[in-house]
């Protein structure tokens, strides 16, 4: 059986792709938001699209094909926010997620920063979090507020 890292990729965002992300978004979401009776198509849209930034967002990729995605941008000097991590319901559980935040984290410590992230209540993504070295910093509404606290700079 061939290392699962091996077939993944990173892929740039362009604006053209938002409508293939907000599907991607909406089948990675839609579990989570219906147990907690927040699921909304229009809800899901605007919120994608006010954290849509290119710039900041890598397509994940398995064998070539589309997966999922996340946005990794800074906030303020110290840190940086891990938003929109989404796979495929049918791509979790591969190791994928660890795969993408492998990569987030190794940059994040070379950098000497912090990463945060939001999480919704009664997602799996809580564990998942967890297990990566997340710390619960606090919670509002729905919400579940994460931190990987910032390690000295590599040299």
């Amino acid at each position: 059986m061939t290392d699962i890292r091996v077939r993944l990729s990173l892929q740039p965002v362009v604006a053209a792709d938002f409508e293939d992300m907000l599907a991607l978004r909406i089948d990675a979401m839609r579990p989570s938001l219906e147990r907690v009776g927040r699921f909304d198509l229009t809800r899901s849209r605007e919120r994608l699209a006010a954290g849509f930034f290119p710039a900041y967002m890598q397509h994940i990729l398995l064998d070539g094909e589309r997966v999922g995605f996340f946005t990794l941008k800074p906030e303020g000097e110290s840190a940086l926010r891990l938003d929109h991590l989404y796979l495929r319901r049918s791509a979790s559980g591969q190791g994928i997620g660890s795969w993408v935040l492998r990569q987030v984290l190794a940059q994040a410590r070379e950098r000497g920063l912090a990463v945060k992230l939001t999480a919704l209540k009664e997602s799996d993504a809580n564990r998942f979090y967890l297990r990566h070295g997340f710390m619960l910093r606090g919670e509002e509404g729905v919400d579940l507020h994460y931190e990987w606290p910032a390690v000295e700079r590599v040299a």
